[in-house]
């Protein structure tokens, strides 16, 4: 029989999920390729400095492929992601330390295939007819802005690599027909972003591996196209927006066709390569997965009679689709559920979980589950959110009161909040917080119009959803309107800022890298982002006043809240002098502030020891604000005008 629940204040509850087991006990898990039988992934290991491993599943049995201190990682983009392929057991990767491409046979070491210069390739796909890899190249010369091209690389690294497609400002996803005639790949240009508009082109590839005949079949400014494939018979397969939602498209006999229409997303931001939502599993069927107000379904088409059948799975968010020979792969999760690679046999439709991404699943008793909230804001529109309510089996509150809210306003500001369960969130509710994931005007699962509201919006649609999503808990009496807080990073956290600049709703926020100069993000970010604000904001020549009146660094004497940075010294999306900037202003104004900064890192933690430190300095912080003795032992932080 269990103990009676203990009463003590929210926020001060003593919780098994501990910013160590975060930090150490978990791995990230990207993406996934499948060689015959074998299934291959990568995960991201704090534990081991951040490094990327490729792990292998083989008759039952897991084991890591890649040694140290080798890590699989691109920096194309600055994002990364489509690090490594796999053909007949060996292994072509992007190592993180030299940006160059290895090769690994099986039972060996890795060896260097491409020179060592100021190229990086990420997103390769194997032509086995010609002995080479053809992938995304970005050359970061000596002057000027890095060129993008797609390049082939000899398989053993004979020569030097060979321009296929050069032109366009940006390229990703160059996919090989079965045969291995034809290449797809996509294009675009600035200032566009893959998921505001991309072209796919389609060329033959001659005998001595030339591109000819090259054409445009499907794309443009406003249609974003989204991860090209083609089926076993050769025909070209794709994810476009065209009808405001993203959905599956063939190009057959000189026409694009239809082939599940739906109102749901099959595709998604392409923020990182080698993304992937679907696969061909057999010459007729595709394993999809598609998303819907924040919700992923799987299913099977039948690319002949179009029916498509839902597949029963208990999972709500998934992604790094792959398939073949009536398996299916993929990374999936649910709210009860961590991220986790699955294996699904797709006659059977039993599914098995091969690699969990923490060892220790949390007892369900200190689980809060989401709950989808739909609420009004500004504009008479809806805005979209995750509402978690505090939840601890061992701990209750007193009468009466009510807990600190913690709003989530994610990056991208393209990106999504998902119900998948996320251990950095039940470490807040295991201990008293509630919180609110906000989905606001921009994010992705409610169509290409829903994206389109935050342009020329952004840090004011995104902004009052987040106030609106604060205000509409505390009307109903599930927040202390007293210690209301918000975080976010990297777009998150310009959102987070503008919350705190320009609204007097939060008392705390936590900013993770987060944007306080547009003019600045506008000058000295990388290529890929660099126009990126033209539609969130408008044209910097012409629109520099909007810059400087939405940046919180020019607004700082309307900031009177207290709140926490956190930046990695090595950011090239959001430089340090970003956070640095807003923090000296806050200073000299005498309002509380915390810099925790971190050496090594860039945009985003990726070291088991920063991650723990970040996550603790930030309920410390709270702590001394709201007035609530943490049940952890954690090492304060600086507060300076406290």
């Amino acid at each position: 029989m269990s103990a009676a629940p203990k009463t003590a204040p929210y926020g001060s509850w003593s919780s098994p999920i501990t910013a160590e087991q975060i930090a150490t006990g978990s791995v990230g898990l990207g993406q996934i390729a499948l060689d015959a039988s074998d299934i291959y992934w990568s995960e991201l290991r704090p534990a081991e400095a951040g490094r990327y491993v490729i792990a292998r599943r083989r008759d039952g049995a897991t084991t890591d492929v890649l040694p140290a201190p080798f890590s699989a990682r691109t920096r194309v983009h600055e994002y990364g992601g489509g690090a490594f392929t796999v053909t007949d057991g060996v292994i072509y990767f992007s190592n993180d330390g030299d940006q160059r491409l290895y090769r690994l046979p099986p039972d060996s070491t890795p060896r260097p295939i491409t020179p060592p210069d100021s190229r990086r390739y990420a997103d390769a796909v194997i032509d086995s007819r010609r002995r080479r890899l053809v992938c995304v190249c970005e050359n970061h010369r000596a002057t000027g802005e890095p060129v993008n091209t797609l390049v082939a690389v000899d398989v053993e690294g004979r020569g030097e690599p060979v321009e296929l497609v050069s032109g366009h400002d940006f390229y990703a996803a160059p996919r090989l027909s079965p045969d291995g005639a034809r290449l797809a790949w996509l294009a675009w240009n600035h200032p566009d972003m893959p998921w505001d508009g991309t072209e796919l082109w389609l060329a033959d590839v001659a005998p001595d591996g030339a591109l000819t005949n090259r054409r445009c079949v499907a794309g443009g400014s406003d249609e974003s196209v989204f991860q090209p494939m083609f089926a076993p018979d050769g025909t070209l397969y794709f994810v476009s927006d065209r009808s405001n939602w993203w959905n599956l498209y063939r190009w057959c006999d000189g026409q694009v066709e239809a082939i599940a229409p739906r109102e749901a997303e099959f595709g998604m931001p392409q923020w990182v390569f080698g993304m992937s939502t679907c696969a061909f599993a057999s010459a007729r069927q595709i394993v999809c997965a598609f998303n819907r107000e924040a919700t992923w379904r799987l299913a099977l088409l039948d690319v002949e009679t179009r029916r498509m059948d839902l597949i029963e799975a208990p999972f709500t968010d998934i992604g790094s689709v792959v398939a073949g020979d009536g398996v299916a792969a993929f990374v999936a999760a649910s709210p009860v559920m961590l991220p986790a690679v699955v294996r699904l046999d797709l006659a059977t439709r039993r599914h098995e979980i091969l690699r969990s991404s923490s060892p220790v699943a949390p007892d369900p008793g200190y689980l809060s589950i989401p709950r989808t909230l739909d609420y009004p804001t500004s504009g008479g529109e809806q805005a979209h959110a995750f509402y978690y309510a505090p939840a601890n089996r061992d701990y209750r509150a007193p009468a009466s009161a009510k807990p600190p809210l913690l709003v989530l306003s994610h990056g991208g500001p393209t990106s999504a909040a998902s119900s998948a369960l996320n251990l950095k969130i039940q470490y807040w509710t295991s201990r008293g917080f509630a919180v609110l994931d906000v989905n606001y005007r921009g994010s992705t699962g409610y169509g290409r119009g829903y994206r389109r509201q935050l342009e020329g919006r952004w840090g004011v649609a995104d902004v009052e959803d987040c106030v609106a999503g604060a205000r509409c808990l505390v009307e109903r009496g599930l927040a202390d309107e007293t210690r209301l807080a918000i975080r976010g990073g990297s777009a998150g956290g310009y959102t987070t800022l503008c919350a705190l600049t320009f609204h007097d709703i939060f008392r705390a926020g936590a900013s993770y890298y987060g944007v306080s100069d547009l003019e600045s993000l506008a000058r000295d970010t990388h290529k890929f982002e660099a126009r990126y604000l033209d539609r969130l904001i408008g044209d910097y020549a012409t629109h520099r006043d909007l810059y400087r009146d939405r940046s919180p660094i020019h607004h700082a004497d309307r900031l009177s809240c207290p709140v926490i940075f956190f930046q990695g010294l090595e950011d090239r999306v959001v430089p340090p002098d970003q956070t640095e900037k807003m923090v000296d202003a806050l200073r000299a104004k005498g309002i509380p502030v915390a810099y925790v900064p971190f050496a090594g890192e860039s945009h985003g933690f990726r070291r088991a020891e920063n991650i723990r430190r970040a996550l603790e300095a930030e309920l410390y912080f709270y702590s001394r604000l709201f007035g609530f003795k943490p049940a952890d032992a954690v090492q304060p932080v600086a507060i300076d005008n406290l």
